[in-house]
């Protein structure tokens, strides 16, 4: 599972900058980035600026070992497509961004279609959802021209906003995500494609404020947040199961979650602007609580693959998001400690015990040099594990950290001819079958 943020404050011209905020993720304990890039009508390819911006932040965070999931989509309503010759544009204008970043595989297609602010119209004359039939053309074109480019990356539809009023006219005009998925789905289905239009789906599970917390469910609303996993399946399940496209067994990625947090008086000079009073914001410490049960509640959920926070760094403006976890002047917030151990919690398979998961952990051993007294085994576990490492008729047993090398010494001066060490291990929490590794070695 990826735990990771949503975060473009690393899209610079300078690459050093890029690389320091790729840094700041990586020590708050992320693995993933998701950056975003936004087309405008006509545009094909990727502007010279925004290569730059793009490109310098997409090579740190590699180098920086962060996986990159990369967010295309229109700039905003006034530039929706929603003809042929915009949609082609747009297709092409992602294949040009694909084709300049080679070890890019994670692809988002859109960005909250269901709200007015990103996608126009919503509403036709007569009540019904152009939104969702729209956005599905735009993914299944973006679909194909991506898999013709890179066959083997993932294409992520959805990203879709966690609530809608589904009436028009009220002058914000949006759909809810429960109405968006079925018509969605509806579109899809009418369209007579025979092959998918998203590999998995990504949704924003933000609750109505920082305040909510990620446990509150929505089982009598159109409304979907983190607790409402079981809605999210079934929704999809009902829009795609039966057709070429996968519905309640589809990978779902929370790409934005974000819990604002309150700011020390010490700092408020650094920001502008007022907080809006529907924010509520959180003290830091409760944040990063929020932040270790919604790590907790995503682990367990099956099709869930990822879970990204908005944001590593707090936005300058009140009006905008201080939910990172360093503050605007990149100084770490008092619960950056606290997320990075729930990040490394999930990394380690440690952070939740979930009802009918098994976990079986992954093993690599390393047999060092035979020395004239001993010989030394490297073995690394990639979950928290219980170990027994095996040679000849000794054993040592132990527990072991998940992805933390464990360095074992066997006394002894080994006899002439060959040698194999056997190691076998169980996962700490939600343990399943054992997992089982050897080697070997010749004295001569």
């Amino acid at each position: 599972m990826m735990v990771g943020a949503a975060e473009d404050v690393g899209k610079a011209q300078d690459y050093s900058f890029s690389k320091v905020q790729m840094d700041k993720a990586k020590l708050a304990g992320l693995d993933t980035i998701r950056l975003t890039q936004t087309w405008t009508k006509g545009q094909t390819k990727l502007g010279p600026n925004d290569a730059i911006e793009l490109g310098n932040a997409i090579r740190a965070a590699q180098f920086t070992g962060l996986r990159v999931v990369l967010s295309l989509y229109p700039f905003g309503s006034s530039v929706t497509p929603l003809t042929d010759e915009d949609r082609a544009d747009f297709a092409a204008f992602a294949v040009d961004v694909v084709k300049r970043y080679p070890l890019l595989h994670d692809f988002i297609v859109g960005n909250e279609p269901n709200l007015n602010r990103f996608w126009l119209p919503q509403f036709g004359g007569s009540g019904e959802d152009l939104a969702a039939p729209a956005y599905e053309a735009l993914l299944a074109t973006t679909y194909d021209a991506l898999k013709a480019a890179r066959p083997h990356s993932t294409i992520y539809g959805g990203a879709l906003a966690p609530r809608g009023v589904d009436k028009p006219n009220t002058g914000r005009d949006t759909h809810s995500p429960t109405a968006f998925i079925a018509d969605l789905g509806a579109a899809y289905k009418a369209s007579g494609r025979e092959v998918p239009i998203m590999d998995a789906f990504a949704f924003h599970p933000y609750p109505e404020n920082s305040s909510t917390g990620p446990n509150f469910p929505h089982p009598n609303s159109t409304s979907i947040g983190l607790a409402d996993y079981d809605k999210l399946v079934s929704l999809l399940g009902t829009a795609f199961d039966g057709t070429a496209q996968r519905g309640s067994s589809l990978p779902i990625l929370y790409d934005e979650f974000g819990v604002e947090s309150t700011l020390p008086a010490t700092k408020l000079a650094l920001y502008t602007g007022t907080e809006p009073a529907t924010t509520k914001p959180v003290d830091p410490s409760v944040q990063a609580q929020q932040y270790l049960q919604a790590m907790q509640m995503t682990f367990c959920q099956p099709n869930v693959i990822g879970l990204l926070l908005f944001h590593v760094q707090d936005e300058p403006a009140l009006s905008g998001w201080q939910s990172g976890e360093y503050y605007v002047d990149g100084t770490p917030k008092p619960s950056l400690a606290s997320v990075r151990s729930s990040a490394f919690g999930v990394h380690r398979g440690i952070v939740a015990a979930c009802p009918g998961m098994t976990l079986t952990p992954k093993l690599t051993l390393a047999v060092g040099k035979p020395a004239k007294t001993s010989v030394k085994v490297v073995l690394n576990c990639s979950l928290d594990c219980h170990f027994t490492v095996t040679l000849d008729s000794k054993r040592v047993t132990g527990p072991a950290i998940g992805l933390t090398p464990k360095s074992l010494t066997f006394k002894g001066a080994p006899a002439k001819g060959r040698h194999v060490v056997t190691a076998t291990a169980v996962a700490v929490v939600n343990a399943g079958a054992a997992a089982t590794t050897s080697g070997s070695f010749t004295v001569r």
